[in-house]
This record gives structure tokens, sequence and C-alpha cells, in this order.
């Protein structure tokens, strides 16, 4: 029997309405405790009106839902309590409940229950988190896909694939008097798990996609001083958000931004200029910029359009190994006819940045299939399909090798298992269950 949960679910601030949330096995009978009227024979899911009582004082008048099991978000009767906003109520509610029986809910213990009840799958419940993290339209639009179930529906062929494979052998080692059953020979195995393989590399690579879609990317932009580093965030940003000077070492810390590009959030971080120098502080600041280089996805190198030298050679050697976009500042002070060909010009002081964010988005490599359809893209699931795809290429290795079969197949089980834990499957997994599931052996 699991305890009952209570916790406000609406933001802990003054508001017109707010909503304390209940669930557990118990759930009726405690609000029954405090509530004008008896909870304990709820049938189905309804709206009542009533009050919350403390002894004789009335504390609030409410709407309250109930939700009889399994009909809830979590599979357990739930009860939500609709209040007027006021902390005070919501927190008066609260204690009445932590007194008539229930617990403070966790962290995600909602959702976490809604998960044990097989309301939803790991993959799903992973999803509502990035849900309400979703900072775009399009960020929240691929993330409600995995909320539906969409993204989970992508791990279904690899599962069936491994699974048929698996019990295929099984049934082939243990039960060799089922002669009418296909052998599991190497060339299957070969033929399966190349198929596979290949399946899961796209998955990767969409995953990878949509990833900078739902999480947005980190851009730092590197230089030596007074190349423009500050002019070109406030101009990406459309706001004064870094001060701009002629002086050199103007900027000695990181300055953070945000906008959105093309659907995608880009964190902006503006760094201190690069180059040597005997003042403490600066010093600190190029230090940081240097830290920033290495947490930045990509990295926006800036160098003016009217000169080289040095300074510029020693950024060039810090982002040699970098995803990087070079971009030229200052297009306004030279001469049109000495651009060169396949070079980015830009003026930040003249708001001249349209071709910078267009090669932005060209870096990106992000198409239309990759914002409008599910892909597994969460680092705990893009890590998991890359494990899977080990296992897979060396049972691979071990068919083109001949080892025996039996031994090839723990890695193929190996593979299978790390294929449900992208759902949460794992804890349940039996063979036997997957070899009866896929056969008739004697009914």
């Amino acid at each position: 029997m699991l305890e009952t949960i209570v916790a406000l679910a609406t933001p802990p601030m003054r508001s017109a309405l707010a909503i304390v949330r209940f669930s557990g096995d118990d759930c009726f009978k405690v609000v029954s405790k405090f509530f004008s009227k008896d909870l304990n024979d709820i049938k189905v899911n309804g709206i009542h009106h009533g009050f919350v009582l403390a002894g004789t004082e009335t504390v609030d008048e409410v709407i309250l839902l109930t939700y009889k099991a399994p009909h809830s978000f979590t599979g357990e009767d739930s009860v939500e309590i609709i209040s007027h906003g006021s902390p005070l109520i919501t927190n008066k509610i609260i204690e009445l409940a932590l007194k008539n029986g229930a617990k403070l809910a966790e962290r995600g213990e909602y959702t976490s229950r809604a998960y044990m009840h097989g309301k939803m799958d790991l993959v799903q419940a992973e999803s509502i988190n990035d849900l309400i993290n979703a900072e775009s339209e399009e960020s929240k639009k691929i993330s409600m896909m995995s909320l539906k179930g969409q993204t989970s529906d992508l791990i279904k062929p690899l599962k069936s694939s491994l699974g048929d494979l698996l019990s295929l052998i099984e049934v082939n080692l243990n039960y060799p008097e089922y002669t009418d059953i296909e052998e599991a020979n190497l060339d299957k195995v070969n033929s399966v798990c190349t198929k596979n393989i290949e399946y899961i590399n796209k998955l990767i690579k969409d995953g990878r996609k949509g990833k900078i879609i739902k999480d947005g990317i980190n851009i730092a932009i590197v230089g030596k001083p007074n190349v423009g580093k500050s002019s070109i965030l406030n101009a990406l940003l459309g706001e004064e958000k870094a001060i701009v000077t002629d002086i050199k070492g103007t900027t000695r810390d990181v300055v953070e931004g945000k906008f959105i590009l093309d659907g995608v959030v880009i964190n902006l971080y503006d760094t201190a200029g690069i180059h040597e120098s005997n003042d403490l502080i600066e010093t600190k600041g190029i230090i940081k910029s240097e830290e920033t280089l290495k947490k930045a996805d990509i990295i926006l190198a800036v160098f003016d359009s009217t000169s080289f030298d040095e300074e510029d050679k020693k950024v060039m050697g810090l982002i040699k190994d970098k995803e990087t976009i070079v971009v030229y500042n200052k297009r306004d002070l030279i001469n049109k006819e000495k651009e060169k060909k396949d070079v980015l010009y830009i003026s930040a002081l003249n708001k001249d940045i349209e071709p910078l964010k267009n090669k932005i988005i060209s870096f990106l490599g992000l198409t239309k299939e990759n914002y409008e359809n599910p892909s597994i893209n969460n680092s705990r699931e893009i890590g998991i399909l890359a494990s899977i795809k080990v296992s897979l290429l060396k049972a691979l290795q071990d068919a083109k090798n001949n080892v025996p079969i039996d031994l090839i197949n723990v890695s193929i089980q190996d593979a299978y298992l790390k294929v449900l834990s992208l759902t949460g499957e794992d804890h349940d997994f039996d063979i036997a269950n997957e070899i009866f599931s896929r056969f008739c052996l004697g009914k």
C-alpha cells in the first residue's frame, strides 16, 4: 500500500486559484478527514463543491476533483483541491493533510508513481520535465511527441527484431525437437545485427538533431580585444546586454544572453578578449574565457576585417579542435572589392548580421523532418543507443569469426536488455516470457 502524498501543483505565490494534489491508496480517506463531504465511497471520477475544515474553522471554499484508480495521472486514487490562491490557504491545506496521514511528495514522485503503475514509460516520464522547461514552440512540440508516446514507438522495431532473434536462438538451443522452427544460424545473426546497427545510426543522428531543438546550443564568442565581440552579442540579442567601448579589455567577465533562431534556443557567451595581459583582473577574465571555450558546442571566432596579427593566431590555436564559425567583423571599414570569397563578413555596428544568422542555421544542419518527427533526443537515451550498437557490433564480429551461437547470444541478450532500459522495462525481463510470447511450444 502506497502512502498518500501531497504537494502544491501551482507556483507558490499569490494568484486567483491554486491546486493542491494528493495521490495514494488511502487518498480519499485522508482528504475526507478535513473536507466537508465524505469521499470514501467514491466509485468514479467526479467534481465536488465543499469546504476545507480545520475542526470547526472553515479554511476555504473549494472545488475538489476526485480520480478513481486507475483513471488518474498516477494510476492511484487521486484528489486535486482547487482553492483560492493565497499561500496562507494552500499551506494550511497541506498542513491538514500531513496531520491526517499524508506525506510531502518528493521531487518527481507523482510522475514516478505514474511510471510505476504503467501509465507511461520512462521516455514519456522524462519528456514531462522537457515540456515544462521548453523555451520555444519547436522544443515544446518535440517534447509533446515524446509525451504522447511517438518517441517510444521508435524503439519498438529494435525491441521486436532483437526479441525475435533472441527467442529464436533460445528455442534452437533449448528445444531442438522443434524442427519446424527457423534455424538461428550465423547468417541470420549477421543480417539482423547489420540491419539494427544501421537503424541505430539513424536514431542517434536524428536524436542529436532533436536534442539541439529541445535543449538549444551553446555558442561562445571569442577573439582578441576590440574586434567587436560584444557588439555582435548585442546585435544578435537585439539589446544592449554587453558594454561596448573603444577601451581595450572592457569585457572582463563572461556576459551571457540567449535568443531563439529558427526555433532553436541559442545560448551566447561573450568572452573577454584573449591576449597577453599584466592586469590581474583582466587575466582572470581571459582564463574564464578559455574555460568557456571548453563547454561551448560552437565557437564563434571573431576577427577584424582590417587586420590579422599574432594575437589572432593565438585565438586560432585555441579553437583548432572545436566546431567553429569564423566571422570577420567591421565590414563597414573595408572596400567591398577586397572581400575574399568564402569568407563571412559582417558589420555588428550597422546591425548587418543576417549572414551570420544564416551561417549558424546552416551550421546546425537541421531539416524540416527534424522539427516535425519524433526523435530519441536526450543524453541518457542517446548514450544507451550507442551502448546497444557496441553490443551488436560485438555480436556481428563474433558471427563473422564463427564463434558458437550460444556465446554470441550473450551479446544479443545484452543489447536487448539495453533496449528495454530505454523505456524502463528491464526491471521485469524474463527470457522465458519472450520465448513463449513468440512460439507455440506444446501449448
